[in-house]
């Protein structure tokens, strides 16, 4: 995988599955501009990493779910760097209540950053993509959440229910502009964003139930996005990958073992 010459722009990179896509990105070759949101500390340590590799870096603070902070940050890039090749939507948020006890603040945030602010960083690149008529990449991690309905996550499963079928109807809109748009499904990875909702003991418990056996690791979903963003997956547009483990194979996929 080659992505020289490629400008990057991932949000909510400061940690874990941004983090790693940051980072394999760079390994490839790319520049990359890493979005966070309050994590100034954490972002500024990735950008040293991705420096330390040769390649250049940009730390842009904003909140995505506003439309002109990305909107913002899209200018930032191009103002720097005078393009965009490709973007990664990984910004999300997420609480975990029961849909009849949830706070409705808490709801509402996580529609706007997990959709609205997925579906504002896509069209904002792609704006940018097609003014330059050269194609590019964009790549929307979402989740298994999208097509499971996990308890006391409603809010977060509808967010990623519809920037799936975003990502698949940009897929269809970009293409005659030779814009690629693909869907990651990662499963359940080791990132600090687990730990809001498990402690450690509870997460060693959990990755043993998965068909894998362990959590996956934020390094693993960069790798498949380097791939998705370089010209070896130039075939590839309006696709879901699945990363994850198994953990979206049926339940009654460990019967085999004496299982329940």
């Amino acid at each position: 995988m080659d992505l020289s010459h490629q400008k990057i722009l991932v949000t909510g990179a400061s940690q874990g599955i941004g983090r790693g896509c940051a980072l394999e990105l760079a390994r490839a070759g790319a520049d990359v501009a890493v979005n966070y949101r309050s994590s100034s500390d954490a972002a500024e340590s990735l950008a040293d990493e991705i420096r330390g590799m040769g390649r250049e870096c940009l730390v842009l603070q904003g909140d995505v779910a506003e439309q002109s902070a990305i909107e913002n940050l899209i200018e930032e890039v191009v103002k720097e760097w005078g393009e965009l090749n490709g973007f990664v939507s990984n910004a999300a948020y997420s609480d975990r209540e029961l849909m009849v006890d949830a706070d409705m603040e808490g709801f509402r945030r996580t529609i706007d950053v997990s959709m609205w602010g997925a579906f504002f960083g896509v069209r904002a690149s792609a704006q940018q993509m097609i003014r330059q008529g050269n194609g590019g990449a964009i790549l929307v991690i979402s989740s298994p959440h999208a097509t499971i309905p996990i308890p006391t996550a409603m809010a977060y499963n509808m967010a990623k229910a519809a920037i799936d079928q975003m990502g698949r109807t940009a897929a269809i809109e970009l293409a005659q502009h030779r814009i690629r748009v693909n869907i990651v499904h990662p499963g359940w990875i080791d990132t600090p964003g687990e730990r809001k909702f498990f402690s450690e003991e509870q997460l060693e418990s959990g990755a043993k139930n998965i068909p894998w056996g362990r959590l996956g690791q934020p390094e693993e979903i960069g790798k498949l996005a380097a791939f998705m963003m370089s010209s070896e997956s130039d075939y590839m547009t309006g696709s879901t990958v699945v990363m994850d483990g198994g953990i979206s194979l049926p339940w009654w996929s460990n019967r085999a073992e004496g299982k329940q």
